[in-house]
């Protein structure tokens, strides 16, 4: 690209859906007074020194360990300027079919389809006969990222050193859902993460790994929860065609082995970023733009009845979807609002570009300058502790809700993450 171009919070304001993102993205900066004041509250344990997490079977006398530190999470260090964030650039796809194996290609691509404002869709219709589940029990890690890193290695190789020891020229690969979690962080307080880290050949990998109350939660779900789940993949069904020419058909299998991800780079501040995430649907319009930006997220919620409700949603439901959409460049979430029994009355669009303007009459409510902040924060702390290049040792970075992060490091331990096939191939690839 010619011209480096970066987005904000508030930048797609100026173009209706079907308008590609262009360079009139401005910083965010938020009308915020009193915030200086309660972030120097903050500041002196932005990261603190600790000494009791640094875990090595085999260290060398070489080897000093890293001055140990946590990372203050409390929102009001991070109430400063919007960070630089460039444009996101898809830079390719892939497909995971019904048996969730991998292809380099677009063919789980799916077409939104315009429905009713009152549509009346079923979402447990199906629910007992016609659903695959895909099994939870599977952790893939970043496997399937890793297999669409290989299949394209030529494309992604470094332009300033081809043939130095660092293949990628990027900072951070990961999973836009982990980056989500970190977005979402300083506005959290019921469910906590972990995060593993491994440095390869100069580049951070991120995985996350289940807590133990995740795991918990995840093998207890009642069953009133697991149809829940079910409720959102069944009203993509409802909204999406196969082909730009044909109609959806809710008659099928709702099979959640089944995806489409997108592959984006682009830069946070001074973090080069490579990141892949599964995409509901795209615009059908011959005229969209080229992805993300004709990408269309879909989102079910329970219908909003009292201003309580509507706070909420404001306040909870719009904090993920924004985060979740933002960061890859999707513009639009369409939402299918249901009663109790699941029955969709409404469907409505959200511009990830006026959220921010959604929210701003809400008392206390999140902001986008932090969520941006906080991630570029965690990244660079990451950096900076996470110094070793190796691929069996594994630095895991852990957070409780009301709590700093912290981390611990492992050798050649069961938070290894990164495959022997793919180290083989990106060492061996000396093309």
């Amino acid at each position: 690209m010619s011209q480096i171009k970066f987005f904000s919070a508030t930048g797609m304001d100026r173009h209706r859906s079907r308008s590609p993102v262009t360079s009139s993205h401005h910083h965010y900066s938020p009308n915020e007074r009193g915030d200086s004041r309660r972030a120097k509250h903050c500041d002196a344990a932005h990261f603190r020194p600790t000494n009791h997490h640094w875990h090595q079977s085999s260290a060398t006398p070489e080897q000093t360990p890293p001055r140990s530190q946590t990372l203050c999470t409390r929102r009001e260090a991070y109430e400063r300027a919007f960070p630089l964030y460039k444009q996101p650039v898809e830079v390719g796809c892939f497909s995971l079919d019904s048996q969730r194996r991998f292809f380099n290609d677009s063919r789980q691509m799916r077409y939104y389809v315009e429905p009713d404002r009152s549509p009346n869709f079923d979402l447990s219709d199906g629910y007992r006969g016609r659903y695959v589940k895909r099994d939870e029990n599977v952790k893939e890690k970043l496997d399937h990222i890793l297999r669409w890193i290989v299949a394209n290695r030529s494309k992604l190789k470094s332009k300033l050193s081809p043939d130095a020891s660092c293949p990628l020229d990027f900072d951070f690969v990961t999973w836009r859902g982990h980056l989500t979690k970190l977005l979402t962080t300083p506005y959290e307080t019921r469910e906590g993460w972990l995060l593993a880290v491994t440095r390869f050949n100069g580049t951070l990998y991120i995985s996350e790994v289940e807590t133990e109350a995740a795991r918990r939660e995840r093998e207890n779900r009642p069953e009133r929860n697991q149809e829940m789940m079910y409720w959102g993949y069944k009203f993509e069904q409802y909204m999406c065609a196969d082909k730009t020419y044909s109609e959806p058909d809710s008659s099928g299998v709702v099979n959640t082995n089944e995806a489409f991800c997108t592959v984006v780079q682009t830069r946070l501040t001074d973090h080069k970023l490579l990141f892949s995430g599964e995409v509901d649907c795209r615009d059908k319009d011959p005229d969209a733009p080229p992805p993300p930006a004709c990408y269309v997220e879909l989102k079910t919620s329970a219908e909003i009845c009292t201003p309580k409700q509507r706070s909420n949603f404001h306040r909870f439901k719009l904090l993920k979807w924004w985060a979740q959409s933002f960061l890859p460049g999707v513009p639009r979430v369409v939402a299918g609002f249901r009663d109790h029994d699941g029955i969709v009355v409404s469907v409505e669009t959200f511009q990830i570009s006026k959220i921010s303007q959604l929210i701003k009459n809400e008392y206390n409510c999140w902001k986008p300058t932090v969520c941006m902040n906080f991630c570029c924060d965690f990244l660079s702390f990451v950096k900076r502790e996470a110094t070793e290049d190796n691929p069996s040792v594994v630095y895991l970075f852990s957070w409780e809700p009301h709590k700093d992060v912290t981390y611990s490091v492992h050798r050649d331990s069961q938070y290894s993450f990164l495959p022997d096939w793919y180290i083989k191939e990106m060492t061996c690839s000396g093309e």
